[in-house]
């Protein structure tokens, strides 16, 4: 098991951002991970941190604003720009950090927050090289679903202006579905393993604000994805990916631009599961020697 310290950092609004550092043995280069929707630093991301560090790259996991241990009111917001920024802030304060190399820094995102780096790197050139794994490509609501979304979301604002507290769906019903429509669905199964990793991330909560869905809704990440060149880029897309769909990630791959770029389909391997088993360490290891081909 890898070794790991308690740290925190500002964002440029004020906030405390609370993480994981795993340092390697010695300087050189680090990588920000975030893990996935509403998801805290000690799900999905450990796993990689770890191996990172065992290959001598410098780790920072974090929980993103309003969620976990970190700042943020409401809780339970999820706001996509700002996700990004936050990564920049990372990047900022790695750079004062004695093990690492300043201009030899990542970013990687997994599933929501695989999304969210991309579109990080492409506002940011000081990061150089993001990895996404399995990131999510549809931000659009279900045409049955979209207009109650906007009207309910549109109802709580007015609602938190007359004083009452922000209202909260889950991100997962029983069914495996979210309730506003939001991605292509996951399963039953899924919706177990997620309220499973309660035993390991206590302070993960199956819900977010609605007015989440409204600032996703309004958020455009593809009009940046061009603009990520010519940061490299690694794509690991699960050939069985049913939450963002293996075609729709080759469709991403292709509008990143010329810069250097790759794109690595796991098989007989799903949206949740890319990151477990038997196919871990050979996934591993195309993300440590795709860093260290571009950060040395």
């Amino acid at each position: 098991m890898g070794y790991f310290e308690h740290v925190e950092f500002k964002t440029v609004d004020g906030l405390t951002l609370r993480g994981n550092l795993y340092p390697a043995k010695e300087r050189g280069p680090a990588i920000i991970l975030n893990p996935g929707f509403a998801c805290v630093k000690e799900m999905f991301v450990p796993d990689v941190a770890e191996a990172l560090q065992a290959a001598n790259i410098t780790a920072l996991t974090y929980d993103p604003r309003t969620l976990g241990i970190s700042d943020g009111e409401p809780r339970q917001d999820i706001d996509p720009v700002k996700a990004a920024e936050d990564y920049h802030d990372a990047l900022t304060f790695l750079k004062g950090h004695a093990l690492v190399d300043p201009g030899r820094i990542g970013y990687w995102g997994f599933s929501f927050a695989g999304m969210v780096s991309l579109t990080a790197a492409a506002l940011d050139k000081r990061a150089k090289v993001v990895i996404a794994v399995c990131p999510l490509t549809v931000f659009e609501f279900p045409q049955d679903k979209w207009p109650r979304v906007l009207a309910k979301a549109l109802q709580d604002r007015e609602s938190q202006l007359r004083g009452n507290p922000p209202f909260y769906l889950p991100v997962l019903t029983e069914r495996g579905e979210n309730p506003a429509g939001f991605g292509v669905g996951t399963a039953k199964e899924d919706f177990n393993l997620i309220l499973g990793a309660k035993t390991l991330a206590p302070t993960y909560q199956n819900r977010t604000t609605l007015q989440s869905y409204y600032r996703i809704a309004a958020w455009q990440p593809h009009e940046l994805v061009p603009f990520v060149s010519p940061t490299p880029v690694l794509l690991i897309t699960p050939q069985n990916d049913q939450i963002s769909l293996a075609d729709n990630q080759r469709k991403l791959f292709d509008r990143l631009g010329s810069g250097p770029k790759r794109l690595h389909v796991v098989e007989n391997k799903g949206h949740m599961d890319v990151l477990s088993g038997d196919d871990f360490p050979k996934v591993m290891a195309v993300m440590i020697d795709f860093v260290r081909e571009h950060l040395g």
